[in-house]
């Protein structure tokens, strides 16, 4: 809670892939608010009033999942919503004249996205959430310390670079709109 507190104003990308760590978490504890605080939260060296705090953010996240329909898969509103705002200004970018250094970079990731979206299951996605599923995809293999091919780290960087303007667009056009 208070790392996403941070990110979600300083880097919505990084926001949104710590999001979804922490929707696999709770997943990961059977959405039970009790294995969490007593497994997960007693972990953290927070004091006693941050430890309910950051309890109390899992159970809203727990009920938010289960009304929502997301407690085996899939991702909660509040983290669709800034993934669709983000490809909504990935469009807009990519429309405009006045960024071409955000269109050269699409340019240099779209083979690794048609490739992606060619291999995943879920063909509907957009081009910013496909982006997304490779940074997390790439981001669990390493936490699980599994191997990740040379092809794989050249593409994972030209997505990163990618992502990570989009989300400098996104906080400028946050502060104050873009101009297209």
């Amino acid at each position: 809670m208070f790392i996403s507190q941070q990110l979600r104003t300083q880097n919505i990308a990084e926001y949104l892939l710590y999001m979804w760590q922490v929707e696999d978490t709770i997943r990961a504890f059977g959405c039970s608010l009790s294995r969490i605080r007593h497994e997960y939260v007693d972990l953290f060296d927070y004091t006693d009033g941050q430890k309910e705090e950051l309890t109390d953010w899992f159970g809203n996240l727990i009920r938010m999942m289960n009304q929502e329909g997301c407690r085996e898969k899939g991702h909660l509103q509040i983290n669709k919503v800034p993934l669709i705002q983000m490809e909504e200004l990935h469009v807009q970018l990519l429309q405009s004249s006045k960024y071409p250094f955000y269109s050269a970079e699409y340019y240099k990731v779209l083979p690794f996205i048609v490739e992606l979206r060619n291999r995943g299951a879920n063909k509907d996605e957009n081009e910013v959430e496909t982006c997304f599923n490779a940074l997390y995809g790439v981001m669990m293999l390493r936490l699980q310390k599994k191997p990740i091919t040379p092809n794989t780290e050249h593409a994972v960087k030209e997505i990163s670079t990618l992502v990570g303007m989009l989300s400098d667009y996104y906080k400028k056009d946050k502060e104050e709109p873009l101009e297209f």
